[in-house]
């Protein structure tokens, strides 16, 4: 029963994940924003908005110049997930691919990296009186959990081990419809069930900022409003 549920809770997961985000994406795409509203400096052709949008995901560029600490935990965070996100890929993929046997041993420190950055931005809404102000509990409550998904992954490094050989067979048989028994470790299943909790919400939760940066009309439009202007329909009947 134990196997039957994490499989169903992680099909469900995958569900809400991938369809959540499609729709969300699609609604994105599909708004108009036929203003030009860039934030400057901004870009004048296509390729330097997307050498602008590169900087910005890659880096945090406009964070950087507003908020030096902010960005340093925020960078934190980023990064060291994006490294343990990869790292992962290992309990999917048979034979496991050559570069994510490579970055393993830094998976772990990027692990650090991710709790520190993530303490970082709780202790700032926690702290500033601005912050605790405009902050929402979901802001406290996303934040927790991520940063009990980290503690919980470490608890199983550190501290009560589990059959990694195990857990990678029960998710390659839920790729293929092929349920392998799940471990019955107590830490294991406690991070199982908040990743599983984190891809249902995700779509429907502030963590949406991942791909809606994309989106952003300050930053994915080219400076171009001298040469292509928008005019509303009933000024355009007025010039007529």
């Amino acid at each position: 029963m134990l196997t039957s549920f994490y499989a169903v809770l992680f099909y469900l997961a995958t569900l809400s994940l991938i369809g959540g985000l499609g729709i969300r994406i699609y609604q994105f795409a599909s708004t108009p924003a036929p203003l030009k509203i860039p934030t400057p400096s901004a870009a004048r052709t296509l390729w330097g908005v997307a050498f602008r949008m590169f900087r910005e995901v890659a880096f945090f560029e406009t964070l950087f110049r507003s908020n030096k600490w902010i960005w340093f935990f925020g960078i934190l965070f980023h990064a060291g997930l994006l490294l343990v996100v990869l790292r992962h890929l290992r309990y999917f993929t048979q034979p496991v691919w050559f570069w994510v046997e490579l970055i393993q041993p830094f998976g772990i420190y990027a692990g650090f990296a991710m709790l520190i950055g993530l303490t970082g931005l709780l202790l700032r809404r926690m702290i500033l009186t601005a912050m605790r102000y405009i902050s929402a509990p979901s802001d406290y409550l996303m934040l927790i959990l991520l940063i009990t998904i980290g503690a919980s992954g470490y608890s199983m490094k550190f501290g009560a081990h589990t059959d990694i050989v195990a857990v990678k067979q029960f998710f390659l048989g839920l790729m293929v419809f092929d349920w392998q028994p799940i471990p019955a470790d107590l830490p294991l299943l406690v991070h199982l069930l908040l990743v599983a909790v984190l891809m249902i919400i995700f779509p429907f939760s502030k963590l949406l900022h991942a791909p809606g940066i994309f989106f952003s009309p300050t930053l994915n439009q080219v400076d171009n409003a001298r040469e292509k202007r928008h005019i509303v329909a009933w000024a355009a009947d007025m010039e007529k």
